[in-house]
């Protein structure tokens, strides 16, 4: 190195870049380069001083970006010369919180290969289950505040003995500052409570938990973000009894799996769900099931929810159970959040769940596991939780101080800092003071760990979702802020832009279950000519008069005798006396006065509620058990090799009338409710098709954004795809943000950016 060309460089690394071993990762490396300088975190980044010349500064700067630990991201390097400083070594400096800026904070990782071979090896970690090192381990789940040290996390009251100090302190050592290290002499415990006694040896607690999984009982166990519930996913009794306990008659539970080999037992699985299954963030993801457990596992659906084990317990709990897949279900009640206490789970699951795990270190962030999916060779999430959240969505715009507050349902808020979008962890459906209280106690914890002050307060249109009320609440407390309101399914849309940093107009379709219109009625199945700030409705699904308020969405026969009263008449049914076979008839009664005298009666045009009808018409769902069921029987049962579509018509609304006369023939016909179900699936890719064909005729426009949860469903999703792919369309759809109401806060956020970046840059009127 030629000494007079050495000066000092000041460098910034913004993006995940906290809680995932970088700065040890820079010193390794800095170390290795013979650089002499400073490494510190700070709130806003990781910031580097080093003694270099310029072209040494550059190839530190490309090992970086090259070598960077696997769970980081880094968005952005930046580096100018600095005030001369001169170094004598390189060293680590003590973190400073020096502004209101942020950097990323790092969501939770699963246990690393390296720290799995520990537990086996070294001796004061020996089947220790809280083994952890800089790459892998708890993260946002036990974070307090920013810059991220132990003393701000939940671990900051367990003392580090003096081997895990040594390991912390050492550079070259994996543990060097890594916040959560503990062992079995100085760390967290887990304990089991059973029968009025408890156990605190690992030993014990793995031996009882598999005797008393074998015997088709049913533990709760503290996880990483919450307690889950477990049992055998081969005993139907087990799972069965799982379902009252937690008073949920029909929804699917996910199972975690032993090991892949497990996986490939129980489902198939293609190359890139294996990769997915194996990610560092261990999500929950959708398969093709072969059946093979417990029959209540799925309740019918075809496709399982499969996860592999993440914390070391898991993989401890494993090595002694006699089967190698158990259901691992939020330990929580029908539309309540994940427990996170002991005291709560304690009082809750004692007379109900055989035995309770819990352990003494507190989460403070609660985080239900994440979900996805892989259509047509790409991964969807579809709940964005645990080892997703609190990672941001860059955009192009500022972002600072605006709130989201998202929807009702499958509920995320988000909030802006700089050009990030910060999603929240799934909050879940706001149906009641619990779940509530968990939003408020998120909101609260971004907004302290973020440095937040809203500006902009963002929310639905609908007066009455409790997000909404939350967004106007906190307009009243700070006065100062702009209350801004914006409609469902063009939050749907921008939400799909933002994520592929769109920003011009499309052809944007949004499919879903409920959402209020401009008009005052509620929409669903709507195709608009949009960008980030306008939308024009360019036409919609008919409108069809529904009546019962939220029951509609709960009992698929409604939707399916509006549907046939409104194309048909009430004749239908003395006509085609089989279509109202599958439905009480004091219901139909009862409901057809109702349509007739217009009695607490609405307009809908929603795709939802078209699955609804279909389904309820094929005999599959009459009354729906949870959320999306009768969508998701009808697609469960689609038979693939058909191409069939049945007819339909576009006129300025589009009419399904020809498609239910189409149904109700192939139903006259026998034919098979998997073939009916593949024509019903057919039809909605080819009428989307077709209609953006006359989109792109009248306005030239060839890109179509394609969100709303209807587009979760991988049949229809894939076929949709791949139809205006072939037609020269560019097509856009969700991945790293759920298409469902759990991304609509991001299009909220973003409508809100543009608004105000539109406004800033508007000429001024002399």
């Amino acid at each position: 190195m030629n000494e007079k060309h050495i000066k000092t460089y000041r460098i910034k690394i913004t993006g995940l870049v906290q809680g995932v071993g970088f700065r040890p990762f820079i010193y390794v490396l800095a170390e290795k380069m013979q650089l002499k300088g400073r490494v510190e975190n700070r709130n806003d980044g990781v910031f580097i001083k080093i003694n270099s010349d310029k072209k040494t500064l550059l190839q530190f700067i490309e090992k970086i970006k090259k070598t960077a630990p696997l769970a980081s991201s880094i968005n952005e390097i930046k580096f100018a010369e600095s005030e001369d400083e001169n170094f004598s070594d390189f060293r680590i400096k003590k973190s400073e919180s020096t502004s209101n800026t942020i950097t990323e904070v790092s969501p939770d990782i699963a246990v690393c290969d390296a720290c799995l071979a520990d537990i086996k090896q070294q001796k004061h970690r020996i089947d220790y289950p809280f083994t952890n090192c800089t790459n892998c381990g708890p993260r946002f789940t036990i974070i307090k505040d920013l810059p991220y040290d132990r003393e701000k996390t939940t671990m900051s009251e367990f003392e580090m003995c003096e081997t895990c100090k040594k390991e912390y302190t050492d550079i070259y050592d994996r543990r060097f500052h890594a916040q959560p290290v503990a062992c079995n002499n100085c760390g967290p415990h887990y304990t089991l409570y059973y029968k009025c006694n408890f156990y605190k040896k690992i030993n014990d607690i793995t031996d009882i938990i598999s005797y008393l999984t074998e015997e088709g009982k049913i533990i709760a166990i503290k996880g990483l973000g919450g307690y889950h519930l477990m049992c055998d996913a081969l005993n139907e009794d087990a799972v069965k009894n799982l379902r009252l306990l937690k008073n949920r008659e029909s929804k699917a539970f996910a199972v975690m799996c032993k090991n892949i080999e497990t996986v490939e037992k129980y489902a198939e699985i293609s190359g890139k769900e294996k990769s997915v299954l194996t990610f560092w963030q261990r999500p929950i993801l959708l398969l093709k099931s072969k059946k093979q457990t417990a029959p209540s596992v799925t309740n019918g659906l075809s496709n399982i929810g499969i996860m592999l084990p993440y914390m070391p317990m898991h993989y401890l709990i494993f090595e002694k159970l006699k089967t190698d897949i158990i259901v691992l279900t939020s330990g929580n009640f029908t539309d309540e959040p994940i427990i996170t206490s002991n005291e709560t789970a304690l009082k809750t699951f004692e007379d109900k769940a055989d035995a309770v795990v819990t352990y003494n270190r507190k989460i403070h962030n609660r985080t239900d596991d994440s979900v996805g999916i892989v259509i047509n060779k790409k991964f969807r999430l579809l709940r964005r939780s645990r080892g997703f959240a609190p990672s941001p969505i860059l955009t192009e715009f500022n972002t600072e101080g605006i709130f989201a507050a998202g929807s009702e349902f499958v509920n995320c808020f988000c909030i802006g800092k700089g050009n990030q979008a910060l999603m929240s962890q799934h909050i879940g459906d706001l149906k009641n003071i619990e779940t509530l209280d968990f939003y408020k106690e998120s909101y609260e914890l971004y907004k302290r760990l973020f440095r937040f002050k809203p500006k902009i307060i963002v929310a639905d249109k609908h007066p009455d979702y409790l997000s909404t009320r939350f967004a106007e609440n906190l307009h009243t407390e700070f006065p100062d802020t702009r209350l801004l309101k914006v409609q469902h399914h063009h939050a749907h849309i921008v939400s799909c832009m933002a994520e592929h940093g769109l920003n011009e107009k499309v052809i944007g379709i949004a499919f879903d279950g409920v959402g209020l219109g401009d008009d005052g009625n509620i929409w669903g199945g709507e195709f608009f000519i949009c960008d980030l700030s306008e939308y024009e409705r360019f036409t919609h699904f008919e409108y069809i008069k529904v009546a019962g308020g939220d029951a509609v969405s709960k009992e698929p026969r409604r939707s399916a005798v509006s549907y046939l009263y409104h194309f048909f008449g009430e004749e239908i049914f003395e006509e085609i006396p089989f279509l109202k076979q599958n439905i009480e008839p004091i219901f139909l009664k009862n409901y057809l006065q109702v349509l007739k005298n217009n009695f607490n009666t609405y307009k809908i045009s929603s795709a939802g509620r078209l699955f609804d009808a279909v389904s309820s018409l094929l005999g599959i769902v009459q009354i729906a058990g949870y959320h999306a069921e009768a969508p998701m029987m009808l697609e469960s049962i689609v038979n693939e090799n058909i191409t069939d579509f049945y007819n339909f018509e576009i006129k300025e609304t589009i009419s399904f009338k020809k498609t239910f006369a189409g149904i109700i023939e192939d139903l006259k016909n026998k034919l098979p409710v998997s073939e009916i179900s593949a024509k019903f699936h057919n039809t909605l890719a080819e009428l989307i098709l077709q209609t953006a064909k006359i989109m792109k005729q009248k306005t030239g426009i060839d890109k179509v954004v394609l969100s709303g949860g209807t587009f979760q469903n991988k049949y229809l999703l894939t076929k949709t795809e791949n139809l205006l792919s072939e037609n020269g369309f560019k097509v856009y759809s969700h991945e790293k943000i759920p298409s469902n109401d759990g991304g609509i806060a991001l299009g909220q956020l973003i409508i809100a950016a543009a608004e105000l970046n539109k406004e800033q840059l508007a000429p001024i009127d002399d």
